[in-house]
């Protein structure tokens, strides 16, 4: 039992712990201005009056959008974060998130709002904890609604308005916008409007998912000129003199009201002082919602100024990357006609070889016509010179081993020898043959005539060699008994 009850003592313990943690955006560099995030509860950031905590910028008053972004819990209990179609983006870890689309965070996640300037940290960056109230109330930015409740005062002293037309809504965004501005550092009352000197908003960044690395449209290096930077300090002095101006008429309501409150616990002499007070207080609630109007005004006539400037650059930008588009279209039909014409000329150039290469050809062919025709016609001829000249009349084939008689007629060895068996007479001319004499030129002419002659031609002549050959004796000597005759030797 003992035992249950220390362990129930320890949880519950724990549970008071628990419900002691709150989460809050601590802000980066500073021990002050941190912003308390209430469980299950919506809480919004800009420079607008109807957000939770109104957030404006000392170097760059448009740096921060109307209604920035949000901070809402899901059903898990983790926070998320959405960018409400911000100019300068909403950055979570140096990555910027997808506008209108819910981001969810964890412990030690850092959120920055805006871009930095000229090469500076960035103006509001905060770091998401989970601590003790204890450990963190000192730091927290006093919420509206206490900055409100230290002000009722104002609120229950009666006031009235000389200008009918004064709207009673604006007034109470007016007095809210002042109860959240306490987090925007004062600065010296005695000093004048003319003498605040501003930097100029240069080199506004905004990123890429990699990182803040683009210039802001709208800045000075994306309007270029010289006239822009110094309209963009000009109009950011004067909302830091109106700034100074309400606060120094702020804290002179409160120190007036404080004064009467004073009087009002006094007897009843001091009532003419009190009266002079309560007139005076009236005077400088009058200066000060005045102060109030015109600085909206100038913030509403800035942010206009602003988006039509925006616009003006997103043309101008959208008519350069026509331009641009144009010029690399027709760079790139430029090149497209220099190959077509360069592709031309090398087709030319081709037909032309080709046309060449063609009467080349023909040439040529012609002249191996011409050639093969010569060539044939000498064959022809010498064909013809074959027949008619050395041809045997007796086997009508050329001359095999071709003899020639003494009366200078000359007839195949074989044939001359078999006809001498039947008649030993010229078969010419009738003459008595008294002498054989082989010829070796004529045998010599036929052979390089006949290689010359078809393929079957010189088969034919080959087979009708051997036959005479296979008919003749290896060996035969023949002795002619004629006058004057001669002894022929014949292998």
């Amino acid at each position: 039992m003992a035992e249950e009850a220390e362990s129930g003592a320890v949880s519950g313990e724990e549970d008071d712990a628990a419900k002691d943690e709150i989460w809050c955006l601590r802000r980066v560099g500073k021990r002050a201005e941190w912003l308390r995030l209430p469980e299950k509860e919506e809480v919004t950031l800009g420079r607008s009056f109807d957000v939770t905590y109104q957030t404006l910028s000392r170097s760059c008053p448009l740096m921060i959008s109307r209604n920035h972004c949000k901070f809402k819990q899901n059903e898990e209990g983790h926070w998320t974060v959405t960018d409400n179609k911000s100019l300068n983006g909403v950055w979570v870890n140096g990555l910027r998130i997808t506008p209108e689309r819910t981001h969810t965070l964890r412990v030690g996640d850092t959120i920055q709002l805006g871009v930095p300037l000229g090469g500076k940290e960035v103006e509001f960056e905060y770091v998401l904890v989970r601590d003790h109230l204890k450990s963190v109330k000192p730091f927290l930015l006093k919420e509206p609604d206490e900055e409100e409740a230290a002000g009722s005062r104002l609120k229950r002293t009666k006031r009235k308005y000389s200008g009918g037309d004064l709207d009673t809504g604006n007034t109470s965004n007016a007095k809210a916008k002042l109860s959240r501005l306490s987090h925007v550092e004062p600065q010296p009352q005695g000093s004048s409007c003319a003498a605040v000197q501003q930097p100029p908003v240069q080199n506004i960044q905004t990123a890429e998912p990699a990182g803040p690395s683009r210039t802001l449209p709208g800045s000075p290096a994306a309007i270029g000129g010289s006239e822009k930077p110094q309209k963009n300090a000009h109009c950011s002095s004067e909302l830091a003199c109106f700034q100074r101006k309400m606060r120094v008429l702020k804290k002179k309501v409160q120190e007036t009201e404080r004064r009467a409150a004073s009087l009002q616990a006094q007897p009843a002499p001091h009532s003419e002082e009190l009266e002079q007070l309560q007139g005076r207080l009236e005077v400088l609630k009058e200066q000060l919602h005045s102060e109030q109007q015109q600085q909206l005004r100038r913030v509403e006539q800035l942010e206009k100024t602003f988006c039509e400037e925006e616009r003006r650059l997103e043309d101008e930008k959208k008519q350069q990357e026509e331009e641009s588009l144009n010029k690399k279209l027709d760079d790139a039909l430029q090149k497209h006609r220099q190959v077509i014409e360069e592709l031309r000329r090398s087709r030319k150039d081709f037909e032309e070889i080709i046309q060449a290469k063609d009467k080349e050809l023909e040439e040529t062919k012609e002249a191996k016509e011409k050639a093969r025709a010569q060539k044939e016609e000498v064959l022809t001829q010498m064909a013809e010179v074959l027949e008619n000249e050395l041809q045997c009349i007796i086997c009508s084939e050329y001359f095999i081993e071709a003899v020639t008689l003494n009366c200078a007629h000359s007839f195949c060895l074989h044939c001359i020898t078999d006809w001498r068996r039947r008649k030993d007479e010229c078969p010419i001319c009738r003459q008595g043959v008294v002498s054989m004499t082989r010829s070796l030129v004529l045998d010599n002419c036929i052979d390089r005539m006949v290689e010359n002659l078809s393929s079957e031609m010189k088969e034919r002549r080959k087979s009708l060699v051997c036959q005479r050959k296979g008919e003749r004796y290896v060996k035969v000597t023949s002795f002619l008994r004629f006058p004057g005759a001669t002894e022929i030797s014949m292998v």
